[in-house]
């Protein structure tokens, strides 16, 4: 019987903490694991990914859809480095992703060798847990330890592996002093509630307010049904964060829809008028958007203690699970006749339904891009996976996707908001759910900086899939059309060619050379019949979408500064002004039409 390296050890001990499947990419500086992977394929499978940020993308996606560990796998050196991004993405979203690294040898540390990075440096502002390995003796509680704090604190942790250790002998630690002997296994606690003078305190703000907002975030998973009934009883209206977005449909009563720059004119009228605000898992950072402190009195739900009283001045603060947490109100909660703030939520959401309808409507050169992600709300199916890009994609994605059914579940990058993360998620998704639909929307930015490669891995793994529906939407704008906005009114300037300007890829026609389907719509006339191809399609689909990139993304709010800097990208000679102020109006006018 061959010996068990360190490299079988890890690979066995992530299979004991439930681990089925790694992303990565292979290099000398972790050769050793990947042997070991080779070894063990039939129980840990490792994807082979086309960039080792699309592998700490996916871990991170992987993650998000399942609620379980992602494991991400890269070479010292480069392939850590390359892995950052994908990691911050799942630290600034509170996801556990475990990334095993490699290193040079141990005796060359310290020399300046070849690939040698101070990884330990480089990971400290991204991992709660980064340790290199010394010795075979060390590897088993480093494992462990990494992945239950990764689990229990939903966060990054790093193992850092010198390649020569990789293919040592493992040796357990020696009986006696010194020696650490640890184990598998964590759950979380039953219940994780806040005391019960903090409940009482909470009740008594909630219960004296008339005009109750309560805003959600990514923390409301699991907690949608308790959360629902206490707004039943407040009558309250109900604003989601960008990661929450899915997890309430929006044909539920009171669900005003997304909040700040990318939300609705609801959220924005009820965080305006209201007199009680309730926090629920949310850290949403944009104060402006959130009501005037000195008008309101708040109460914040958290599962993490950092994150309260942190965005807002909040008079009662309660520590614990939002489904514990809101179970322990309810019955604390006295139900409120106010039906004059019901109604006029109801009026303001049926009328931003109305407004968003026209919008989608309005015509553009050559497609208006709403359009695309209003004819496929309906269509969507009860189970499908959404990811959304950065970009104007995610505001699209955010006020124009209407989402009727909860067991629909989309995310995006929301604590980093980073370009190129929706690609590796979707694949992410289908990997774990290979019978479900996945649906990605990605600006021609992303496409171009990640989500093209990563539809090699597509391409590659497609057959094995139940269901082969995954879509991808290119918004082919031929722009940085976010940025270029904010140019326009943060800034005042015109669009800057050069820093913003895209080179046309037919994006459908590179799926047909990789095997997959490819799509191409620039008639708002063929919106509806392409997104019916895609969705019976017997392969993978891209989209390429030509669209308008004049088309404004505009917040809910205007503030003064904003207004003078698009102004004065105007008169400053933006040689799209013409357009830009054509579709500005027609959108504007869709709002008071309605009124």
């Amino acid at each position: 019987m061959s010996k068990q390296t360190v490299g079988d050890f890890i690979i066995g001990r992530l299979e004991q903490w439930g681990i089925e499947r790694v992303f990565g990419y292979s290099g000398d500086g972790i050769n050793g694991v990947m042997s070991a992977l080779r070894r063990a394929e039939d129980r840990v499978r490792m994807i082979q990914t086309r960039h080792e940020e699309l592998a700490a993308f996916m871990a991170c996606g992987h993650a998000k859809y399942t609620g379980q560990p992602g494991v991400v796998v890269t070479t010292s050196g480069p392939g850590a480095i390359h892995a950052l991004n994908g990691l911050y993405d799942a630290a600034k979203d509170h996801m556990p992703v475990v990334a095993i690294l490699g290193q040079q040898a141990r005796s060359s540390l310290g020399s300046d060798f070849q690939q040698e990075v101070g990884l330990d440096k480089v990971l400290q502002d991204v991992s709660a847990y980064t340790q290199t390995l010394m010795t075979p003796s060390q590897t088993r509680h480093v494992v462990d330890r990494a992945m239950r704090i990764a689990i229990a604190e939903r966060t990054v942790t790093c193992v850092i592996v010198p390649n020569d250790l990789q293919d040592a002998e493992m040796s357990m630690p020696a009986a006696g002093h010194g020696s650490t002997f640890s184990g598998t296994g964590y759950r979380a606690p039953a219940k994780l509630m806040p005391a019960e003078e903090d409940l009482d305190a909470a009740a008594e703000v909630l219960n004296a307010g008339e005009k109750t907002a309560i805003l959600v975030g990514a923390g409301v998973k699991g907690a949608v049904e308790p959360l629902m009934a206490l707004r039943e009883k407040l009558g309250a209206g109900v604003a989601k964060a960008i990661l929450a977005k899915t997890m309430i449909a929006d044909n539920r009563e009171g669900v005003t829809g997304t909040l700040g720059l990318l939300g609705t004119e609801p959220s924005d009228w009820m965080m305006s008028e209201c007199d009680t605000l309730l926090l629920v898992g949310t850290s949403f950072p944009y104060a402006e958007f959130l009501p005037h402190s000195d008008k309101v009195r708040a109460v914040q739900i958290d599962i993490d203690a950092s994150k309260l009283g942190l965005r807002f001045p909040t008079e009662v603060n309660l520590h614990g699970s939002a489904g514990d947490t809101l179970e322990a109100l309810l019955p604390r909660i006295n139900r409120k006749d106010n039906s004059k703030w019901r109604d006029k939520l109801a009026d303001h959401i049926d009328r931003w339904n109305g407004v968003i309808a026209k919008r989608a409507e309005v015509k553009a050169k050559p497609l208006n891009p709403q359009k695309l992600f209003w004819e496929l709300s309906p269509k969507l199916p009860e189970n499908a996976l959404l990811a959304a890009d950065v970009g104007t994609a995610t505001d699209w994605y955010a006020r124009f996707l209407p989402i009727h059914h909860e067991g629909i579940s989309g995310s995006t990058s929301g604590g980093l908001a980073s370009m190129g993360n929706a690609v590796p998620y979707a694949i992410a998704a289908k990997f774990a759910y290979p019978d479900r639909p996945v649906i990605a929307m990605v600006g021609d930015g992303a496409m171009q900086m990640l989500g093209n490669n990563g539809l090699i891995t597509v391409s590659q793994h497609w057959k094995e899939w139940a269901d082969p529906r995954l879509i991808v939407l290119v918004l082919n704008n031929r722009d940085l059309n976010q940025v270029t906005w904010e140019q326009r009114v943060m800034e005042g300037d015109p669009k800057y060619e050069t820093s913003q300007a895209l080179p046309d890829f037919e994006y459908d026609r590179y799926a047909e050379m990789l095997g997959l389907k490819g799509l191409k719509i620039d008639k708002p006339k063929r919106v509806k019949s392409v997104w019916d191809a895609a969705l019976r399609s017997d392969r993978p689909v891209v989209i390429n979408a030509i669209v308008d990139p004049n088309v404004p993304p505009l917040p809910t709010h205007l503030e003064m500064e904003q207004v003078k800097g698009y102004l004065g990208a105007i008169v400053k000679g933006d040689e799209e002004s013409g357009s830009m102020l054509r579709q500005s109006l027609k959108s504007m006018a869709a709002s008071y039409l309605r009124r």
